[in-house]
């Protein structure tokens, strides 16, 4: 790595950290906490990404890799893997659920709108919706959940009515927390393949941004850019779920991949760069 690259490195890495650690100081994780879970990850990565081929990654190679000592390493390998399973599940089925009852015939009414639905049934129904998209979930659990984020209502009828277009958590710390791990890790992976493929097998990546505009101008881009992200979102998410063998277990092909887009926005008051 050559010095200017290494100063580059370095400067995204202060740019990045900075709203990540606003986030920990708010919510009362020091920088000893922070050290450790930074000790761990590297420990990790550097056992299960950085073996020389055909061998064991061992302990010795890892600490020579990470900068710690082997004590350290040993410790740190032998603690439990963290998982969010249950908060990855419940937000992939929300998601599932709504995106289905947007696009499939059979939940749709005559205007082509998520139609109203009662909520047990075998036809037409919010309990076949969720067998069709939540797999074995519980219809019942699944529509607490998303009458707590305010996704869904109850109308006169006792039918259920969709009342949002996507799953956004509004409450839940632990649901925002976990958009945060894998959202931007996301973006973090597409950016390091971008810099170390060519041209040809680079994965999209790209933004616009202007840095002189004015108050009044927020809301309305706000609005445009939310309007066209949904509509572009909801037109790939109709793509993807064909290709899909959760929801389409009879499409062909090898393997199991994951894969899609990401769309967000930003704003912030315009400050001259510290050098």
């Amino acid at each position: 790595m050559t010095p200017d690259t290494l100063k580059a490195l370095a400067k995204a890495i202060q740019t990045l950290l900075k709203p990540l650690v606003r986030i920990l100081l708010r919510n009362g994780i020091s920088y000893g906490t922070f050290a450790d879970l930074a000790k761990w990850v590297y420990v990790d990565v550097a056992s299960r990404e950085f073996a020389i081929s055909g061998r064991k990654q061992t302990v010795s190679r890892v600490a020579v890799l990470t900068g710690l000592t082997r004590k350290e390493v040993q410790r740190l390998r032998e603690l439990p893997r963290p998982h969010e399973r249950e908060t990855a599940e419940r937000y992939n089925r929300a998601a599932r659920v709504i995106a289905g009852w947007r696009r499939e015939q059979k939940f749709l009414d005559a205007e082509g709108r998520p139609a109203p639905l009662p909520v047990s049934g075998e036809a037409r129904s919010f309990a076949s919706l969720v067998r069709c998209f939540s797999g074995d979930m519980p219809a019942k659990a699944v529509l607490d959940e998303l009458e707590r984020l305010g996704a869904v209502r109850q109308i006169e009828d006792g039918r259920v009515e969709l009342v949002t277009r996507a799953y956004v958590p509004r409450t839940g710390e632990t649901d925002n927390f976990h958009i945060l791990g894998t959202d931007v890790s996301y973006l973090i992976t597409t950016i390091d393949h971008n810099v170390r493929s060519d041209r040809a097998e680079a994965r999209f990546q790209r933004k616009v941004a202007y840095d002189n505009l004015p108050d009044q101008a927020l809301p309305r881009f706000r609005k445009l850019s939310a309007d066209k992200a949904q509509a572009l979102l909801e037109q790939l998410d109709e793509w993807l779920a064909r290709h899909d063998r959760d929801t389409h277990p009879a499409v062909p092909g090898t393997g199991r991949n994951r894969a899609g887009i990401g769309i967000y926005y930003f704003e912030e008051p315009y400050e001259e760069e510290e050098e």
